[in-house]
Formats: C-alpha cells, sequence, structure tokens
C-alpha cells in the first residue's frame, strides 16, 4: 500500500495557472427563473439558450459549436487571406485551390456529375469476378461497401500494425434504422430509399429503373443490418479481437478474390488480420457469391454516387443534404457555400492547415499553462486511485503505473504529416481532387501495416475543437483548438478553468480507465491487469451508472442508451470528481471569496454546465441517442453532477429538491 500512496502523491501541485480576474462565469448564460435545486442545467444554461435561438443551418448548436464556429471563421481567415499564384505543389497553393474549386458555384453546375461518368461505366460494366477489385479500389477513402478495412495497432501488441476488417456497408450508418419499425425510423427509412432512387435518377436512369436500383440497395444494406453488432456490443473489444491466419481468411471468404482486393489497397508482406465481427464478413462473402450480379452493380454505383454528391452540382448536394441532414437531424438549411467548401481542405489537408492556424492563433504560454492543468490534475488521479475503497492495493499499484504513464500531447505535433503526394489540380473537377486527397489518405493509411506504429502521430488536427485518449497508446491529446474560452481562458479564474477545460482534461484521463480504456496496461496492450474481484466491483459500479442514465426519457417515449454512452458517462463523473479536487488545491479553491456573487464552487460546477448549453431539434436528439456514444448535454450536466456531494453542498440542494440523490444511490468509482 505505502507503494500505492507513493506513486500518486510523488508530485507537487501548482495551486494557479493564472492571476484571479472576473472574467468567466457570465450571468447572461443563467436562467435566474428557475432553481438550480430543480433543473440546474436549465438555470445554469437556460440564458444562453434563450440568447442563442437554434440556426436553421444546424441540427444542434451549444457552446461547443460556438468555439468550433469561431475556429472555423479564424480557418476561414488564413484561407481566404492566402491568395493565388502559388507554387504549383507548395501547401498554400493545394489548400488555397481545393477551397476554390468548392466555392465556383458556376462550374459545379455546369460540370454536373461528369466526373462521375467513366467510374460508372466500369461499375456498370462489371462481371463477378471483378467485384474485389472495384470494392478494393472504393475502400481507398472513396466509401464503404459491404465491409471495411482499416490498419491499425495490434490490440495486443502496440509496437505492431494489424489489419482489421469490420462491419459496414450501410449508408445510415447504424443496424437499427433499417430493423427498428417505430414512426420515426420508419420514415427515415423511406427517405433514404427515395434518396438513393433519387440519385440514380440523377445520374441518368429513369424513374422505374431507379426504383428498382434502389429496391436492391435496400435489400443488401438490410442484410447487412441484420447481421452487424449492436452498438453496445461494439464496446467490448474482447468480442472483437479475432485473429485470423491470411491463409484460413482466404479460404473461409472465398467468394472475394482477396489477392485482387488486397493489390487494390496496396497491402502486402503479411500473415494475419483480425475480422471484428465474424457474421458481418461471413455475411458480405454470401452476398457476393450469390446476388445477381445486377444487384451488386447497383450497390456498389450507389456508394460511389453517394461518397460524391457532396462535392458535384447542386441538385446533388441538395439531395445529399435532405437525406443527411434534414432527414435524419431535422436540419432545416444547408450551411453557407463557403462553410462546406472550407470543411473539405481543413480535413483532406488538416495538417496543413494547422501549420498556419498554430503560427496565428496559438499562443506559446498556452502549452506551458496546460501543461501545468494536466500535471495536476494527473496527481488529483492519483490521488483518488489510491483513497478508492472497492479497488484491492494490487490493483491500484497496476492504476497508477498506467496514469504515471500517460502520454500528453498539447496544441500541435512535433512532426507535421507530408502531402506532397497529392496534386490538386485546378483544371480538373473538384470531385476527381477531392477523390485524389482521399485515395491519397488511405493510401497513406494502408502503407502504414508493415511499420512500427508511429506514436508521434496526431489522431486529431490542431485546429479541432475536441480532445481525446488513445488506448493503444495511452495517450491524452488536447489540440489548439480546443484550448480557448470557454474551455481554456487565460484571463478566467481557475474556477471557470477547473471547471471546463480541467474537466475535459480528466474526462480524457479517466477514459483510461472506462469500461472500455480499463482494458489495457501502461503500454497500450488489451491485457487483464485486474483482481476478478475488482473487476467485478467495478461493474457493480458501472452498471448503477448504466441504470442512471437508461432511466431518463429523451423524447417521445425513448430512453437514453446508458449501456451505449457508458464508457463517455465515466469519463465525465471521473473528469468532474478529479478536476474539482484539483481546484480545490488552488488559492481560490481553499477561498470562500463570492465572485460575481457566487462562490468558487459555484463557478467551479456553472463553468462545467455552460460547456454543454446548447439548443436542439427533436430528430437530432432521436439521431444522437442512436449514434452517439456521448450523453445529450442535458444528460451530461444534470444526472452527472446528482452523484457529486460538493456539487448539493454548493447550491444548497436537500432532500426532497429535484436535483438531490440520495446517498446511497450515488455512484463513484474513480
Amino acid at each position: 500500500m505505502n507503494k500505492v500512496l507513493f506513486l500518486s502523491l510523488a508530485c507537487a501541485f501548482s495551486m494557479t495557472i493564472n492571476a484571479q480576474t472576473t472574467k468567466g462565469v457570465d450571468a447572461k448564460n443563467l436562467d435566474l427563473s428557475v432553481s438550480p435545486s430543480e433543473n440546474f442545467y436549465q438555470y445554469a444554461c437556460g440564458g444562453w439558450m434563450k440568447n442563442n435561438p437554434l440556426d436553421p443551418q444546424y441540427a444542434r448548436f451549444g457552446s461547443f459549436d460556438q468555439l468550433a464556429e469561431n475556429t472555423r471563421e479564424q480557418v476561414k481567415d488564413i484561407i481566404t487571406n492566402l491568395g493565388t499564384g502559388h507554387t504549383k505543389g507548395s501547401l498554400k497553393q493545394k489548400v488555397g485551390d481545393l477551397y476554390a474549386l468548392g466555392m465556383d458555384t458556376v462550374r459545379l453546375n455546369n460540370e454536373g456529375f461528369q466526373a462521375l461518368k467513366a467510374d460508372l461505366e466500369t461499375i456498370k460494366e462489371a462481371k463477378r469476378a471483378d467485384f474485389a477489385k472495384i470494392i478494393g479500389w472504393l475502400h481507398n477513402g472513396i466509401a464503404g461497401p459491404f465491409f471495411d478495412s482499416q490498419v491499425m495497432s495490434d490490440l495486443k501488441n502496440s509496437e505492431v500494425n494489424l489489419l482489421y476488417f469490420s462491419q459496414g456497408g450501410l449508408g445510415m450508418g447504424d443496424r437499427d434504422y433499417y430493423l427498428e419499425n417505430d414512426e420515426s425510423t420508419v420514415k427515415i427509412r423511406q427517405a433514404y430509399n427515395d434518396y438513393i432512387a433519387r440519385l440514380f435518377e440523377l445520374v441518368g436512369y429513369k424513374k422505374g429503373d431507379a426504383k428498382k436500383m434502389a429496391k436492391n440497395v435496400m435489400s443488401i444494406e438490410v442484410a447487412l443490418a441484420q447481421v452487424a453488432m449492436t452498438r453496445e456490443e461494439t464496446r467490448d473489444y474482447s468480442k472483437m479481437y479475432n485473429i485470423v491466419s491470411l491463409d484460413d481468411f482466404k479460404n473461409n471468404y472465398s467468394n472475394i478474390n482477396w489477392d485482387a482486393y488486397f493489390a487494390q489497397v496496396g497491402v502486402n508482406g503479411f500473415g494475419k488480420v483480425c475480422v471484428m465481427q465474424l457474421n458481418s464478413i461471413a455475411k458480405a462473402n454470401e452476398l457476393l457469391g450469390t446476388l445477381k450480379e445486377d444487384a451488386i452493380r447497383d450497390y456498389l454505383q450507389f456508394k460511389y454516387i453517394d461518397a460524391a454528391a457532396p462535392y458535384l452540382s447542386d441538385n446533388f448536394v441538395q439531395a445529399n443534404f435532405d437525406m443527411y441532414s434534414k432527414a435524419m437531424s431535422g436540419t432545416k438549411v444547408q450551411q453557407p457555400r463557403w462553410k462546406r467548401a472550407l470543411n473539405v481542405p481543413n480535413s483532406l489537408l488538416g495538417e496543413a492547415v494547422g501549420q498556419l492556424y498554430v503560427e496565428k492563433y496559438f499562443p506559446a504560454d498556452s502549452k506551458k499553462k496546460m501543461l501545468t492543468l494536466v500535471n495536476n490534475l494527473k496527481c488529483a488521479l492519483g490521488e483518488h486511485i489510491a483513497a478508492l475503497s472497492w479497488m484491492s492495493a494490487e490493483t491500484k499499484v497496476n492504476a497508477l503505473v498506467k496514469l504515471n504513464s500517460f502520454k500528453v500531447k498539447i496544441g500541435y505535433p512535433d512532426k507535421w504529416r507530408d502531402y506532397s503526394d497529392i496534386d490538386i489540380d485546378f483544371a480538373k473537377p473538384y470531385w476527381t481532387n477531392v477523390m485524389a486527397a482521399r485515395m491519397s489518405s488511405a493510401k497513406f493509411e494502408y502503407s502504414q501495416l508493415n511499420k512500427p506504429v508511429d506514436k508521434e502521430r496526431w489522431w486529431m488536427t490542431p485546429q479541432t475543437v475536441n480532445a481525446y485518449y488513445d488506448p493503444s497508446a495511452n495517450e491524452i491529446c488536447f489540440p489548439a483548438g480546443i484550448l480557448q474560452a470557454p474551455y481554456f481562458d487565460p484571463t478566467a479564474d481557475d474556477a471557470c478553468n477547473y471547471g471546463a477545460i480541467g474537466v475535459v482534461i480528466g474526462h480524457e484521463m479517466t477514459h483510461g480507465f472506462d469500461d472500455q480504456g480499463r482494458n489495457f496496461d501502461q503500454n497500450g496492450n488489451m491485457t487483464d491487469w485486474w483482481t476478478e474481484t475488482d473487476a467485478q466491483n467495478f461493474k457493480a459500479l458501472s452498471d448503477k451508472l448504466v441504470a442512471q442514465y437508461s432511466e431518463v426519457i429523451v423524447a417521445d417515449d425513448v430512453h437514453a442508451n446508458g449501456e451505449f454512452t457508458l464508457g463517455e458517462n465515466i469519463a465525465d463523473h471521473g473528469g468532474l470528481r478529479v478536476a474539482y479536487t484539483a481546484f480545490k488545491k488552488t488559492s481560490q479553491g481553499k477561498s470562500a471569496n463570492l465572485l460575481d456573487g457566487f462562490t468558487p464552487d459555484q463557478r467551479f460546477y456553472l463553468s462545467y454546465a455552460n460547456v454543454w448549453a446548447a439548443n436542439i431539434t427533436h430528430e437530432e436528439i432521436l439521431r444522437r441517442t442512436k449514434t452517439d456514444p456521448h450523453s445529450l448535454g442535458i444528460n451530461r450536466v444534470n444526472v452527472a453532477v446528482r452523484n457529486l456531494t460538493p456539487f448539493f453542498e454548493a447550491f444548497n440542494i436537500k432532500e426532497g429538491d429535484k436535483m438531490f440523490r440520495p446517498v446511497h444511490d450515488r455512484v463513484e468509482i474513480w
């Protein structure tokens, strides 16, 4: 036990990260007509929601999205001021020309779908023997028919890369859209069927033929959906780590010419693969061997047209928006063209844009202050682990070893991605250039198969407003984009910074110990480092958390999915508890001084709530409940804080109040 304490406490807290100021909680965000003891989310965020009515170009818009919008404006400023005449092949030429191609409405409408014609002819003329080659070609960053493949580190050996095969081929993303029969889902499924037919008509097929082709596409996707793992099942890595020798893989799924497929994606020299969903790959193999060739050709054509639609003439773009944004999410109008055009170089040439972004918008001292915060949160989490009543000393040692092995990435990578092989040619159609960039990215990914895992690689661009924990690398990453107000504000008091970016840091750290992350050791290898009793205790606590969220009705008679969102909910709870402990080490945290009429603890919890302020459509609530592993903003606040005794004390919440939760019903995992 002494070793546990040594590992967790061998660090000194930096008490503050900035001078105390009056900037932080904005009174305009509050709804003072509601008591925090009745509905804390409404109390903390109701003013923001009233002052920021949902813009029809969004299905959800919150303070998180507002920061993303601000960052988008920064990126727009960079790209639109690049000018023209840059040297062919330079990063500025590639970024600027790709954006300009997306902005040329007249040219896009004149070109229509000309860029697709030759490829569509190839698919239309294909025979069964050609299908594996075409699927491989599409898997080069274009589309994902039948299944998906990717290269990433071996779950049980994080130093080497492995080729994975997983379920895919579903245009609507989740199996439930194909299988459930509630009114909302049936309506979306019909819209998708109509969309498929609409795309076929737009490329020249007669209406009757388009309907028949849509029926073929839907039959294939329904068949794939019927055998797909549920969202909850895909959270269990042990069920998806199915190593198969290359010879057995080829024999087991012999209706697919794997040599032709591998040649297309550019992989060779390997002897095994991982099949993450065995039933899905088996079904794809069955369909490719038994379906009529016409049905398969229709499916492959649709996948290609669907992938290209956002980059073609306005009629394709509108059809794509009507399906994926309007029907599925309830978005009323499209975003302006500049936003859509900006997203393309910002993603396909993300680190090229990122270099320009950090030069202009990322202050050097932000990285230093973030390192202080990370260290403080790391020490606080160590204290929590050492004090756990449900975990044995043996497992605590392993947990603390893992915590102290965290790799931290802040701001931007030390090594930038090389985009020299991407040729952006302004004389060619927009889609042709987009496809070339996407194929180059896929080529890069597949090329990692026979190389050691790149531990310095970033999985988000610097301008991304987000953060992540990677279990296979045991690392946490905070891009420059999220290191801005309201998450990180050097002019705000500690309560607000610890309540916002502090909780984000704690959240990502806790992912290393959530229901998925806990299965990986300090080296990022999937291994069982828990005692059986500790694992059972963890399961009992996490089941209790699942029940708390699942009892919440999100819309109509639909409940939140506490099992699907478990990892994020554990991380929210851990982030809140750990950030609060770290905050209480600061001089402000130790005081009771009022600022803007609020105590330090109240400012901490208000700051946390404010980062989840949002308005959202009914359709988007239902969509996210199906597909998003994160809980809705209101639940990330109201359900989470009801497990925290300091929260009840901060706002004087007592038994009988709606926000109160009895002590015996509260959950404390980390």
